[in-house]
């Protein structure tokens, strides 16, 4: 059971209102490519479309945790497959779609959910060119690739790409999210060049804008745990929704004025950052 939201959160993150029946008769049948599902978003979202008569494939890295979800899903009632593979790594990548274009009952439904995420500035990344490699393979290379093989086959089942972005996508750039923010960039870019194309063959997009999400992959970081962020529980039914709405576009109720602020204020920003690292710079040099 995840705690309730606080009073800011629920003015944040208002309630989603899933109609069971209508998910139900939309997905029965179909087949679900759910990449990053053994924890966090996509944990939940192959708990939450369990029941709903589709066929899922769940891909990650951790083995063992997916085999978990998986017996969970099928637990619930749902056919449920597993592919564990690591999608930065080329070998993995090229077993999985083998394995994918055999499939007899092809895939209606990719939900790009995999992703990593990094926050560190620039001076503690001079050493680590390996953080910009990883980002980009996982959140945009690996994606991209996979569709390569994927569209044919979603274009013969009308199918549908959900992809789960990030807020900050849609905003000014922000110091420390260099490796994060460009990689998430570069794919939600890449599937809105695209999607005019694909979606006259007959295969609908759908991109959500998240903000903060209370998994573990956010956890790391201190500045983040008294922060307003969503639960993942609430993330899946907000996708669950996305796969009989087919909205171009999820993201919060203010996002648009986040994304104003973000670049009517960023002068302000650009003006403040140099004396706050300069002040950090000095502080360092003292404790030397």
């Amino acid at each position: 059971m995840t705690k309730p939201y606080s009073l800011l959160e629920n003015l944040l993150f208002l309630p989603t209102f899933l109609q069971k029946r209508r998910l139900d008769r939309h997905l029965k049948g179909k087949t679900i490519l759910l990449s990053g599902a053994s924890y966090g978003i996509g944990e939940c979202v192959a708990l939450r479309l369990a029941s709903s008569g589709a066929k899922l494939i769940l891909v990650a890295r951790t083995e063992e945790k997916l085999v978990a979800v998986q017996q969970a899903v099928i637990a619930a009632g749902a056919q449920a497959e597993v592919f564990a593979a690591d999608l930065t790594k080329e070998e993995d990548l090229a077993k999985l779609i083998d394995y994918l274009v055999t499939l007899p009952d092809g895939i209606d439904i990719f939900v790009n959910n995999a992703g990593k995420s990094i926050l560190r500035s620039i001076d503690d990344s001079l050493d680590r060119f390996h953080d910009f490699t990883r980002t980009m393979s996982l959140n945009y290379f690996g994606p991209v690739q996979l569709l390569l093989a994927l569209i044919p086959i979603l274009e013969k089942r009308k199918g549908q790409i959900i992809n789960i972005s990030a807020l900050n996508v849609l905003m000014a750039p922000a110091p420390k999210w260099a490796a994060y923010q460009a990689s998430k960039t570069a794919f939600d870019q890449w599937l809105r060049c695209v999607a005019p194309e694909i979606e006259a063959r007959g295969i609908r997009t759908s991109s959500i804008y998240l903000p903060l999400v209370r998994t573990r992959m956010i956890a790391p970081t201190a500045a983040y745990r008294k922060m307003p962020a969503m639960y993942p529980e609430h993330v899946a039914k907000i996708i669950a929704k996305a796969t009989y709405q087919k909205k171009r576009k999820y993201a919060p109720w203010w996002a648009i004025f986040g994304q104003i602020a973000s670049v009517c204020l960023r002068f302000i920003w650009d003006w403040l950052l140099p004396k706050i690292n300069s002040l950090g710079d000095r502080g360092r040099g003292n404790r030397a």
